[in-house]
């Protein structure tokens, strides 16, 4: 039993039990009895899920075993440490080399601890027989501290304490090692900031493997010296000294005006570890510490313009993305079929491919920046680091070419549904690929990306210009930049806003049956959500569908693709609307009174009721004053008394975002989170205003996540756009792991009788889902309040429309 830590445990049945591990494999104890032991060799794989521990084994016909072994732990937490340790146990014993760690980018590098890092056994004996070691005489003393070590450096041994007697080689250098690392210690106990980087690795902490492994890597060092080693070698001993877990930096504690020894530890090959951390998602997930979060946030810098510019870097990841969704996903799936029209795949790759050209050096240029702007640049070329205005009016010049590559990003759009109504392959095509991961919002938004992302520069550059005084020397760039980029956007408003109404009108005839024109010259979207109709059943619910010339209501319809059966239309030429909320004693009714007919509705709130009343208002006012497209009514070969009125609304039917990997993934034969269909579960609306404002407050970059009956923190890379976060294990992923909309849910910041004890955290809660998040720093707080606000507090104001512009349509 020595070395064996027992972790207790229950089979299946309840049995109790305790597990160990070992270099052999995994034990399996009943008090102090081994009853059964798992070899490495049979082990396939090691895994845990919540509080269950699973053993799966390699395939034997001799062996009664089930493929997978359960054992029942105490907590999440209990069960990933031991994970942990059979985790070092096995790269240790098991492994021939040191796994190579991949290659990260400049400014986002690992950190956190990197499992089973360090030499393995097989190293560490084949080192030990090819290496040749001499005795060295010493004379061993036994000395005698006068004063408390925690208020004094380490003393420098006298000149004259030669060694004389022979002895173990390293054990000079371990005990200076051992001396360096208590003293450590005790100084990180006065000095909470240096505790957290001068820490032991756990597995030296159980094992002590550290120990005999330090004791070999410095017999070179040793070999053959008579020399005392004084304390201004001390540093280089212990950096080189595996008893040090990987770090990054150093440690300057203070304790009563004495400094502490510098220690700057190494991972064994010699990489430096990252400053940056975090076991993202995996498939039990993964929890993130939050001291070291704490130390290394505050080494970053804490100027706000850093922030600023450090939201350009994470939103351009995000664009490159999505940009890279039209120009490698969709070419490779639909532009390669004989479906798609030469002239189609043409103007999508003479439109797209320079811009993804562009912002690939443009994000190069921008890592590069922020990676100076962190790093400790001297004090004379500093200022020349920490700018970005410079790099933002060169590249925004150079994109004012490109201008006429934003100009076409309509004519792709009109392409693409031209084709798609001449082929019924090519439709089918593009309908499979909207369904496939990498596309997580519609496709014509991915095509009208480069025009918002102007607006989003726009944005930054306005902020670092209120931010900056006349006077810094960044000011004067960011204007000139500001100036070139809203000239651009200018030049493209008009445009834009015809092609977010007609982009808007394509997705909306996705979700529709039963309506064969919605996409006709001069229809403008206003608002679509949810109302309750009244009817000889009582209320139904239906989703009702707003445009400048008619209001359309529909239902769920009870198909696979659970897109929405129009029930009946209502035109606006010649309606009147009317409170009746005391005629009919149902809150927040209302009545629309029609030419032919007369539907009364009523909304889930009185703020609804007046979203609702106030929109329809505008609408009427101007289907009197303008010949739009009213005498092209939708047309339906369904009628309201033919269409069957559910009983009841179905119910709340949202994925926690808390369930493990496969639930994620499930295939779907409709896309379940557009709009349409949040709004019905939501019991909401939103208006083509909230659109536009979505499409401005779009933002990504890493958050911190934990719910509410969890403990610890984890990292993931959030985007927020189309009114929904997105999910994803880091920026380089292709697709994300989960989604969560977001109309309907409170923004707030938690209480203190929550018990979260951190800086820049907010709460999302709708119903019973809770959600925390911890931003890095204030500015990134206010941000993703900002725009989280603008997804969950909708706008109230109505839509100004304008009849007179000309349609792409």
């Amino acid at each position: 039993m020595y070395g064996i830590r027992l972790h207790p445990a229950k089979d299946r049945e309840g049995t109790r039990l305790s597990l160990a591990v070992a270099h052999t494999g995994v034990l399996v104890f009943q008090g102090h009895t081994k009853i059964n032991a798992f070899n490495w060799s049979k082990v396939r794989k090691l895994s845990f899920k919540r509080k269950r521990f699973l053993i799966k084994l390699r395939p034997d016909l001799n062996s009664s075993y089930q493929d997978t072994l359960e054992f029942l732990m105490g907590s999440r937490d209990c069960c990933k440490v031991f994970w942990k340790i059979c985790v070092e146990y096995h790269a240790f014993f098991r492994l021939f080399e040191e796994p190579k760690p991949k290659p990260k980018p400049v400014i986002f590098t690992r950190g956190s601890i990197c499992l089973g890092s360090g030499r393995t056994q097989k190293q560490v004996i084949d080192y030990v027989r090819e290496s040749e070691f001499k005795k060295i005489p010493f004379e061993r003393k036994h000395s005698r501290v006068q004063h408390n070590i925690r208020l004094s450096p380490l003393p420098s041994p006298r000149p004259h304490e030669v060694p004389t007697e022979s002895g173990a080689p390293g054990d000079r250098v371990d005990s200076l090692s051992r001396r360096c690392w208590k003293e450590s210690v005790l100084v990180s106990a006065e000095d909470p900031s240096a505790s957290r980087t001068t820490r032991a690795s756990p597995s030296q902490q159980r094992n002590g493997h550290g120990d005999r492994t330090g004791s070999v890597s410095r017999t070179e060092e040793t070999r053959g010296s008579t020399r005392q080693t004084h304390p201004e070698h001390l540093s280089t001993v212990v950096s080189n000294s595996p008893h040090l877990s990987a770090s990054s930096g150093h440690s300057h504690g203070m304790v009563n005006g004495q400094k502490s020894l510098e220690l700057c530890s190494h991972s064994p090959n010699g990489r430096q570890p990252s400053p940056l951390t975090s076991p993202l998602l995996n498939d039990a997930g993964s929890v993130r510490t939050d001291d070291e979060d704490e130390v290394r946030r505050k080494r970053f810098p804490t100027d706000r313009a850093y922030f600023i510019a450090k939201e350009l870097l994470t939103t351009e990841r995000t664009y490159l993305k999505d940009l890279e969704v039209v120009t490698v996903s969709f070419q490779s799936a639909v532009g390669q079929d004989e479906a798609t029209p030469e002239s189609l795949k043409n103007t999508v790759l003479s439109t797209f491919e320079p811009l993804h050209k562009f912002h690939t050096g443009f994000l190069r240029e921008v890592e590069q920046r922020l990676a100076l702007w962190e790093g400790r640049s001297n004090a004379h070329i500093k200022g020349d680091y920490q700018r970005i205005g410079d790099v933002m009016l060169k590249n925004l010049q150079g994109l004012k070419p490109l201008t006429a590559n934003l100009h076409k990003q309509t004519e792709v759009m009109l392409e693409l549904e031209k084709a798609c109504r001449a082929s019924r392959r090519l439709e089918g095509l593009c309908r499979d690929f909207e369904l496939q991961k990498v596309c997580y919002v519609p496709l014509n938004v991915f095509i009208l990306r480069p025009l918002h992302r102007l607006s989003h520069y726009k944005q930054i550059l306005e902020r670092l210009c209120k931010h900056y005084p006349a006077t810094h020397v960044d000011f004067r760039d960011c204007r000139a930049a500001l100036a070139d980029v809203s000239e651009v956007a200018e030049q493209l408003q008009g445009s834009l806003s015809k092609m977010e109404n007609f982009q808007k009108l394509l997705e909306l005839k996705k979700d529709l049956i039963g309506v064969d024109n919605l996409v006709v010259p001069g229809r403008e979207f206003i608002r679509l959500g949810c109302l309750s109709k009244l009817s000889g059943k009582g209320l139904q619910q239906r989703m009702f569908f707003l445009f400048n010339d008619v209001i359309v209501y529909t239902s769920r319809g009870m198909t696979a693709t659970n897109q929405f059966k129009m029930h009946g239309q209502l035109p606006l030429h010649g309606m009147t609307i009317r409170e009746s909320e005391d005629e009919w004693g149902v809150p927040h009714a209302f009545t629309l009174v029609g030419q032919q007919q007369s539907v009364v509705v009523a909304a889930s709130s009185l703020t609804e009721k007046e979203k609702w009343m106030e929109d329809i208002h505008v609408a009427i006012e101007m289907a009197k004053t303008s010949n739009g497209p009213s005498s092209e009514l939708l047309t339906s070969n369904l009628t309201d008394n033919k269409c069957p009125e559910d009983s009841s609304a179905e119910a709340e039917s949202e994925d926690d975002i808390t369930a493990s990997h496969a639930s994620l993934e499930r295939p779907s034969p409709h896309r379940g989170n557009t709009m349409v269909h949040v709004c019905w579960h939501r019991n909401t609306s939103v208006s083509m205003v909230d659109f536009s404002i979505a499409v401005e407050n779009q933002l990504s970059g890493n958050l911190l996540r934990k719910f509410k009956n969890s403990n610890g923190w984890q990292k993931l890379w959030v985007v927020f756009t189309n009114f929904s976060l997105f999910f994803y294990k880091s920026h380089q992923d292709d697709y994300p792991l989960a989604s969560l909309p977001l109309l309907g849910y409170s923004v707030t910041i938690p209480s203190e009788s929550e018990n979260i004890h951190k800086d820049y955290v907010f709460k999302l809660h709708f119903k019973s889902h809770v959600y925390y998040f911890r931003s890095e720093s204030e500015y990134t707080f206010e941000r993703w309040m900002e725009v989280i606000r603008s997804a969950t507090v909708p706008s109230s104001g109505p839509r100004v429309l304008n009849n007179k512009e000309s349609h792409p349509h």
